[in-house]
């Protein structure tokens, strides 16, 4: 046991000394660049938070996420599951964009297996052109999806790791993309008051290049000619794209506890590759025994005009056999937008 101990710790350090010297690294870059990172990436819906639980947190939920949505924000944080479980969200995003997010997990004795499928869809809108700006009778829209297999395990009582491959698309109209990306994460459950560290690395995968029919074009291919085809049919090359690659450090932990109510501080801090680095804070109340929950939080902190800011939300937990079911709401407050609600619905089996 002890072997194994240092082992985790081993794996624990090799993962966090490479994303604290990009953190600094980062920072140092951050003092002579001008120019913004944003929208430098491809399918952006891979940062848009998903739980109500984490988005009442501030997004500050890596060291603590412990049910399927860890899927999303760390997969280490399955492998403590031990009934098969169920989770799915739905939220009305920015722009009436439908975001909506379910996950399973079963586990074994082999390890912590689970399925992750997000989902983002917006509303039909009409096709307008210079020639027809009051629309050309036609409509279109647009969507995203990932799927990802998680695989988790605890290597001792402390140490668990995880992994995620998924399998990302994204279409407008009659134009697509499609890319395959990995995730990779670790928790430790420390010996001091219940502290809990976690890491994360989001989205490392293929860049994405959008093609198909709406990309096609006709050129005349010597316009100071006449005579020849002044009609060849061309298709438009666009541009490849990274992923939003997202390195995630958390810490959590309960700084009062007395019965069955308890007070839970997390931060995390992360370094994406399409903005600035920042931090996301978040506190938790659990009562009578995590029977009813209050959170807040706030995301984006230390990062120049930032979109997102205060977070706020609750939870229900109740129990009739063999059913446990948990319910979450969350309130996020955006800075150019209305806000969103989302509510999230858990069940274990």
């Amino acid at each position: 046991m002890k072997g194994k101990k240092n082992i985790a710790f081993l794996v624990l350090a090799a993962f966090l000394l490479p994303v604290s010297s990009a953190f600094a690294q980062q920072g140092f870059d951050s003092q002579t660049r001008t120019v913004s990172k944003r929208g430098t990436t491809a399918a952006d819906f891979l940062g848009i938070p998903v739980g109500a639980r984490a988005t009442a947190l501030g997004g500050a939920i890596t060291a603590a996420v412990s049910d399927p949505i860890a899927i999303y924000w760390n997969p280490a944080g399955i492998a403590g599951i031990e009934d098969v479980s169920f989770t799915g969200e739905y939220a009305n995003w920015l722009a009436s964009i439908d975001l909506n997010f379910l996950a399973v997990v079963i586990p074994s004795r082999f390890g912590v297996l689970g399925v992750g499928i997000t989902s983002m869809r917006t509303p039909e809108m009409e096709v307008t052109t210079v020639a027809m700006q009051d629309g050309t009778g036609e409509t279109f829209d647009a969507s995203s999806y990932a799927a990802a297999l998680t695989y988790a395990r605890a290597l001792t009582d402390r140490f668990s790791i995880g992994g995620s491959v998924k399998l990302i698309q994204e279409r407008i109209w009659n134009s697509s993309s499609g890319g395959l990306a990995f995730d990779v994460g670790t928790q430790f459950e420390t010996p001091f008051r219940g502290v809990r560290l976690g890491a994360s690395i989001s989205n490392f995968g293929t860049k994405l290049q959008i093609g198909g029919d709406d990309l096609l074009a006709r050129v005349d291919v010597d316009p100071n000619n006449r005579g020849n085809n002044e009609s060849n049919r061309a298709l438009l090359k666009t541009d490849r794209f990274d992923l939003p690659l997202i390195m995630r450090i958390g810490l959590s932990g309960e700084v009062f506890q007395r019965g069955g109510n308890r007070l839970t501080l997390s931060i995390d801090a992360l370094n994406p590759n399409n903005s600035e680095q920042y931090l996301n804070a978040g506190a938790e109340i659990g009562l009578l025994g995590d029977l009813i929950m209050f959170r807040g939080g706030y995301s984006e902190l230390l990062l120049e005009n930032s979109l997102r800011s205060f977070t706020v939300g609750g939870g229900l937990r109740y129990e009739f056999a063999p059913i446990h079911l948990g319910v979450d709401y969350a309130f996020e407050q955006n800075e150019y937008f209305n806000a969103v609600n989302r509510f999230t619905v858990t069940m274990r089996f």
